[in-house]
């Protein structure tokens, strides 16, 4: 499991129980930018599931922190309805004031090194289909479209997969 993965100033490690509450303002920040009128006020209590994503023993969440500030986060963990050497990033935020900075790029990396090191043959995720800035940035990772996942009549997601590369 990655702990802390250093590059000039930016880490990449696993988020700690305490940050809960700044990795869910951070999603809550960059999901906002995809929907026209800001992210529905639902009352979902993001930081409640930002904690059991972290506590769960067969998850990854990691994030990139830059002068002290958590900057990125991503989600990960076998399906449970998928094949054991399979990975699903279930959550993969930058924050909007830092995009196109090689964050995102730095962050996927890292997701990249941990599912080879854990085993995983391939990655699976869903995006939003009124998200194309995040579709184009896993088109440019060699995301591709699920062909055993097509999307359903009214769905508002896509669904990628990824071949994670071999040793």
């Amino acid at each position: 499991m990655i702990h802390e993965r250093v590059t000039g100033s930016r880490v990449i490690r696993t988020v700690l129980p305490a940050e809960t509450e700044t990795v869910a303002a951070l999603h809550v920040r960059a999901r906002a930018t995809y929907y026209p009128d800001g992210l529905p006020d639902d009352g979902y209590d993001w930081a409640a599931a930002w904690r059991t994503a972290v506590e769960r023993p067969d998850g990854h969440v990691l994030c990139a922190v830059e002068h002290g500030e958590i900057v990125a986060i991503a989600s990960f963990r076998v399906p449970e309805d998928g094949p054991a050497d399979a990975v699903k990033l279930y959550q993969f935020h930058v924050d909007p004031d830092r995009w196109r900075s090689g964050i995102g790029t730095a962050l996927h990396a890292a997701c990249v090194e941990q599912w080879q090191a854990d085993g995983r043959r391939t990655a699976v995720l869903d995006v939003h289909v009124d998200n194309r800035r995040a579709q184009a940035f896993y088109a440019r990772r060699g995301w591709l479209p699920d062909p055993d996942n097509p999307p359903a009549e009214g769905d508002h997601h896509l669904y990628l997969r990824f071949a994670v590369p071999g040793e």
